[in-house]
């Protein structure tokens, strides 16, 4: 048969990916030839490492990786495809541009949890000699010259086999065929001479094999080489279109409520890190029993609103809970002012900072176990008022009542938000915005996640602080009363009472003065916007224009 141009299809991969079992599912196509490594020759030969079989590969192969390139990776052939099996370290340095930027390219990518138990049988185990860094430079050079490269992974192949074949070749707009699906066992005449010490296992094969249920032990003495490389297979993961989930079916990746948040940095403990990895560690108290403390602040024009006053209360809920070693309120603002300074967030950016007793040294409940110091958190996102404050909200009363200071002291502002949460829920199935939460005598505490105040003949009532949190919002709305020179009362209030108040709204941070038009289905006042809920959200709009502490290095543009 005459030979004409190919197009060739790159395979990029680290060694034990099986990489050979899809070589070998390509080859049983009629449309294709295949070349397992060509690039290997010219690795050993510039590198100078050392194999079995070293001496056998550079005398009788090509080992100038350019005339590979040229010469034989895209050189004429028989069928209307070539595929080519790379291993990502075999990419060296001085090879041309070609190699890239011609073909179509693919990244199969497998966990290092199932690679490093078998990758001693021949080279001994190492960040180099696995080549996830590499294969992650391959795949953001590929996205950088408009060759966004998808990526399957291994697992996913063992898993369904079909649809992740069928899936690759819509991606590289090839037609699947199901011979791709099962081969001889055996040696193969494509095989590289290295098949002897590399690819007896796969010889046994014929087609991709279902996973083990249990995986076998892994060996710890490889521990340190997985902490550096799981990070970099996780970071090729994410592109990858369906994954594997031990418990249950993936979730389909949801929208986001403001989508520039998808790319933020957030401070965990002592550092920065991009979204995907602002984690805890299991260990964290956090984690192990909501053992944590917080604050929600607001960011206006370059300032935050009331930051010393949630400060305050971040210190005391944490003393409250004796919680040790805490970092210094100066350490905990500089940490605030970095974050947002990083992310440009100088405006409508809301933070949600947290403190919590710090990990443990093992699982268990006692602070005891606590012996390496808090851990705090810094998140800040892009985030509007999370209510209409223009039309109003709708409340319901939740049957779940407010916690009692008999049972855990409202005014300590921790994370252990169970008992809102279960308000919250009942909320939701009645499709209103928040659940309003009464104490243990049936009177009204504050919603789900803010406080409330009602208006009737004139005068703004708000609940005492016996059961409900005193919120920093909460305090400034009650000081802009007396300003505006309103009657204010703090004292019980009925669920009637708020039935029958000529206004409603609530407060807090996250949702700044929202009106609340219906309660429990009944229209509150006319059912819009009251008068002095317009004039105490103006008010509190002049009041977070006016005060706040400043951002170092903002500069009002």
């Amino acid at each position: 048969m005459a030979e004409s141009e190919v197009e060739v299809i790159h395979s990029w991969s680290a060694p034990r990916s099986l990489s050979t079992s899809l070589m070998y599912s390509f080859a049983q196509r009629d449309d294709i030839e295949v070349l397992d490594e060509p690039l290997y020759a010219n690795f050993l030969r510039v590198t100078g490492l050392d194999r079995p079989y070293r001496e056998e590969l550079l005398s009788t192969t090509e080992s100038d990786g350019n005339n590979v390139t040229n010469d034989i990776i895209f050189g004429p052939g028989e069928k209307k495809y070539r595929f080519c099996k790379h291993i990502s370290k075999q990419r060296l340095q001085g090879l041309t541009d070609d190699l890239m930027k011609k073909g179509k390219h693919f990244i199969l990518i497998r966990n290092p949890l199932d690679i490093l138990p078998s990758f001693d049988k021949v080279a001994l185990p190492s960040f180099y000699e696995l080549g996830l860094a590499e294969l992650v430079c391959i795949y953001n050079e590929l996205q950088d010259i408009g060759k966004s490269p998808p990526v399957i992974d291994a697992a996913e192949l063992q898993k369904d086999p079909e649809a992740t074949l069928r899936s690759l070749c819509d991606d590289l707009e090839i037609p699947f065929q199901p011979a791709m699906l099962k081969w001889e066992a055996g040696p193969k005449l494509i095989d590289g001479l290295w098949a002897p010490w590399w690819y007896k296992s796969v010889h046994q094969s014929t087609g991709f094999e279902k996973p083990r249920k249990y995986p076998q032990p892994f060996p710890f003495s490889l521990y340190d080489l997985l902490e550096q490389s799981l990070p970099l297979y996780n970071m090729l993961r994410r592109h990858v279109k369906k994954k594997s989930s031990l418990l249950s079916p993936p979730l389909p990746t949801p929208d986001l409520p403001v989508p520039a948040n998808e790319k933020l940095l957030a401070w965990v403990g002592d550092e920065i890190v991009p979204r995907d990895s602002a984690k805890v560690s299991v260990f964290d108290s956090v984690v192990q029993g909501g053992d944590s403390v917080w604050e929600g602040l607001r960011v206006y024009n370059g300032k935050i609103f009331k930051l010393e006053e949630h400060l305050d209360r971040l210190f005391d809920s944490a003393k409250a809970l004796a919680f040790e070693n805490v970092p210094t309120r100066e350490e905990i603002k500089e940490a605030i002012f970095i974050t947002l300074i990083r992310n440009g967030m100088f405006d409508n950016s809301h933070i949600r900072l947290s403190l919590t007793r710090g990990k443990k040294v093992t699982s268990g409940m006692s602070p005891a176990f606590n012996l390496y110091g808090c851990t705090l958190i810094v998140l800040a996102e892009w985030k509007p008022p999370v209510y209409d404050n223009a039309r109003g909200i709708v409340l319901v009363a939740a049957a779940t009542r407010r916690n009692s200071p008999n049972n855990l002291d409202s005014k300590i502002h921790h994370n252990n938000l169970l008992n809102n949460i279960l308000a919250k829920i009942e909320g939701n199935n009645a499709k209103a915005d928040d659940a309003i939460m009464l104490d243990q005598d049936g009177y009204v505490s504050e919603t789900n996640a803010t406080n409330i105040f009602v208006v009737k003949k004139g005068r703004v009532l708000t609940p005492l602080a016996d059961y409900c949190l005193p919120g920093i919002t909460r305090a400034t709305v009650m000081d802009l009363v007396v300003k505006e020179q309103l009657i204010l009362e703090e004292r019980r209030i009925s669920l009637s009472e708020v039935h029958t108040a000529d206004e409603v709204w609530t407060t807090g941070t996250m949702g700044e003065l929202s009106p609340v038009v219906k309660v429990d289905g009944r229209i509150i006042g006319n059912g819009e916007v009251g008068p002095v809920t317009r004039r105490l959200q103006a008010a509190y709009k002049k009041s977070t224009e006016q005060s706040g502490v400043p951002i170092p290095t903002y500069t009002k543009t």
